[in-house]
């Protein structure tokens, strides 16, 4: 295959939005500008429906003012998708391909996009039809396999970290028990990114579950027992695919009617329903204790004004480089972040890895980041997430 080939290219932002999504897709636009052997860049409106449907965009059309504008917005600017296409599905994308001389497909998304690519990337093969695909990383989960970590989860942690600040401020303040359900399927991440909003001994979250631990009622009263006997207040964080004993997550076991979207993922960000059962839990053992609880849902994905600096930068760089790759002679692959330095000296690279090695597998957070009860989160993983964090709010106290 020529490492040149001319043509057309696509690209499409899929799954559910971040806060840097769009930095990806204003990187992919600024160097196909930039490499000539690509003529026009086409945008599909939400993601692969986008295509099979022939909606696109001309890309190269928008100001630079504007493309400043998107980046830095949240969410997905060309609109999203949760379509999940089987073969049949992808031949039709082909076929679009084929028909309007597309040889460059950038897809934006999570393991399920870099499903989409890989299949797209097959089929081009077994056609002899020269097409080069790439996966760009996107998830606030942080649960693709082969990078460090994800761009949009950088953000999402820092939106996490400055609303559980403010919640165990609120907390002081109303003493009693509060919990707060955050985003986290099968990857305690997000969740376990709670814990920069210590900065006290005494600070919440005092206690944090992710769905890497099982844990039984039983042991969850227990532990809230605990630490409000201690400190006559509580602050919990918990994943909403925190799993029973049996391994059975506590959201699905609680919910009469389950609502699954076409991937079979069950419905958790929006329903409150495991925060109401573990207040109802609690309340049992402790009725005459204040609680309350709160489900941040999605509010974590999209929210403007609190984006981490680092998380835009990479999110950027990922899209150029997904691009850069792609006009070189890498044929196919997922962009992937490798970090270098702690601290102040921390910074990235990229490289690539194959689309098979990153499709429709998930990563989990690490054993070493999980305490070994089980209820709470290393200060190994402080060193981890830190530098992907924006700046947090300084607080004060008044000593008593």
């Amino acid at each position: 295959m020529s490492s040149k080939l001319k043509g057309n290219a696509v690209v499409g932002q899929s799954g559910g939005p971040t806060g840097v999504i769009n930095q990806s897709l204003v990187g992919v636009i600024e160097e196909v500008c930039e490499q000539d052997c690509i003529q026009d860049l086409f945008g599909a409106i939400h993601g692969v429906r986008g295509i099979v449907n022939e909606d696109f965009v001309d890309l190269k059309k928008i100001s630079r003012h504007d493309l400043e504008d998107i980046a830095n917005t949240p969410s997905a600017a060309l609109g999203s998708t949760r379509d999940k296409p089987n073969q049949e599905y992808c031949h039709r994308i082909f076929e679009i391909f084929q028909k309007n001389n597309v040889r460059y497909f950038f897809y934006i998304g999570g393991n399920d996009s870099a499903s989409t690519a890989h299949i797209v990337n097959t089929l081009a093969q077994a056609a002899n039809y020269e097409l080069k695909v790439f996966h760009i990383p996107k998830t606030i989960d942080n649960d693709l396999l082969v990078t460090d970590h994800c761009p949009g989860f950088g953000t999402a942690a820092t939106f996490v970290a400055n609303a559980v600040i403010g919640d165990d401020l609120d907390n002081r303040a109303l003493k009693g028990i509060k919990i707060d359900i955050i985003m986290g399927r099968h990857a305690g991440f997000l969740t376990a990114s709670a814990m920069l909003a210590r900065r006290r001994e005494d600070d919440g979250p005092h206690l944090i579950y992710v769905p890497e631990r099982p844990v039984s009622m039983e042991q969850f009263s227990s532990d809230v027992e605990e630490v409000y006997s201690r400190l006559g207040r509580c602050l919990v964080v918990v994943s909403e695919g925190i799993a029973d004993v049996d391994h059975e997550p506590w959201a699905k076991k609680i919910q009469e009617k389950v609502e699954a979207d076409a991937h079979g993922n069950v419905q958790l960000s929006g329903s409150g329903a495991l925060a109401d059962f573990l207040t109802a839990s609690l309340k049992q053992r402790m009725p005459t204790t204040r609680m309350r609880a709160d489900t941040f849902g999605y509010l974590q994905r999209s929210f403007p004004g609190l984006i981490s600096p680092v998380d835009a930068y990479e999110a950027r760089y990922c899209g150029r480089m997904a691009v850069y790759y792609a006009s070189g002679p890498n044929t196919a692959g997922s962009v992937c972040l490798q970090r270098f330095g702690k601290g102040d000296r921390y910074r990235t690279e990229t490289f690539v890895t194959t689309l098979a090695s990153v499709a429709a597998r998930t990563k989990s957070l690490a054993a070493e980041y999980i305490h070994e009860k089980g209820n709470n989160i290393t200060e190994e993983f402080h060193e981890y997430v830190s530098p992907l964090v924006g700046r947090l709010p300084e607080v004060g106290y008044i000593k008593r």
